[in-house]
């Protein structure tokens, strides 16, 4: 019988894992690093600094915000202050630096109060926790909770800032599906509101890959980009507030993962996240918008 060295079994796991990773098919994406498993359920990332990213967790998570360096390690977090995490589901930040939670997921269309938190910029905080201010709002137009199948349109994940504004992208759920999105509006400061619907407009008509998970505008705002478990919307020469009669461009990522995050981290790139689900995900990716 021939024996094989401890040392020469490690080797060859270790060679077996980088066919394996080399092997899988990110698509059009660029995979940058994978993300701790300790935030496998990320839902929303945002930059600050060149080397580093935010990230939230959905339902069931910490009221935490992590950082992550480009290695995917965890260098540093907060616990969100006067914050609960409901439904934590996508990150957005202002030209000032403020940093906003989207808690609007609503999965099942039952939710009579949501919640946007407003931080100031967590690179300047000291200590462990972080404060958090309310914006706190209701979708006028629904009238029942939940509404009926065909009206499930009133779950979101998706939201961006804008000259004193957050907008709101809805994800449908509706049954049969019909592939339409709305865009709500709040105000970006402290208090209770009513969300101002700007528009309806249709995604697409595939439920699998159309529900929008994602959300975020270039610093120039030129640029808007809408995620999808699989494919990009790249919307230009836009005009607010009605920004989805803009040139849409539709991109087919070419990896059908569970993704939930991106943002800009410059004017022609995206930084793009998904959760890790039966085996698949948990990544960073990078995607340049130059090749398209």
């Amino acid at each position: 019988m021939v024996h094989i060295s401890k040392k020469y079994y490690t080797i060859f796991f270790f060679i077996t894992f980088l066919f394996q990773v080399s092997c899988q098919n990110h698509g059009k994406l660029d995979i940058i690093t994978d993300i701790p498993s300790n935030l496998d359920e990320n839902s929303g990332i945002q930059m600050f600094t060149s080397n580093s990213l935010w990230l939230i967790e959905d339902n069931g998570n910490k009221d935490n915000i992590y950082r992550i360096n480009l290695k995917g390690e965890i260098t540093r977090q907060f616990e969100v202050k006067n914050a609960k995490n409901d439904d934590w589901e996508d990150l957005a930040k202002d030209l000032e630096g403020n940093l906003y939670i989207g808690d609007f997921g609503n999965n099942g269309n039952d939710r009579k109060e949501l919640t946007i938190y407003k931080l100031s910029n967590p690179e300047w905080e000291q200590g462990d926790k972080i404060e958090a201010e309310k914006i706190e709002f209701v979708y006028p137009e629904q009238k029942k909770f939940p509404p009926k199948k065909s009206k499930l349109l009133y779950d979101a994940e998706a939201f961006f800032h804008w000259n004193n504004f957050l907008y709101i992208i809805t994800k449908n759920r509706t049954r049969p599906y019909n592939g339409k999105a709305l865009i709500y509006r709040v105000p970006d400061k402290k208090g209770t509101y009513e969300a101002t619907l700007i528009a309806e407009f249709e995604v697409c008509d595939n439920q699998d890959t159309c529900s929008i998970t994602s959300a975020d505008i270039s610093s120039d705002g030129t640029k808007i980009a809408l995620l999808t478990y699989g494919y990009l919307i790249l919307i230009t020469d836009f005009k607010f507030d009605d920004f989805s009669k803009g040139k849409k461009q539709l991109i087919d990522l070419g990896l059908r993962t569970q993704l939930e995050a991106l943002c800009f981290k410059n004017d022609s790139t995206l930084f793009l996240s998904d959760e890790k689900s039966h085996l698949q995900g948990g990544n960073l990716y990078r995607l340049d918008l130059n090749k398209f």
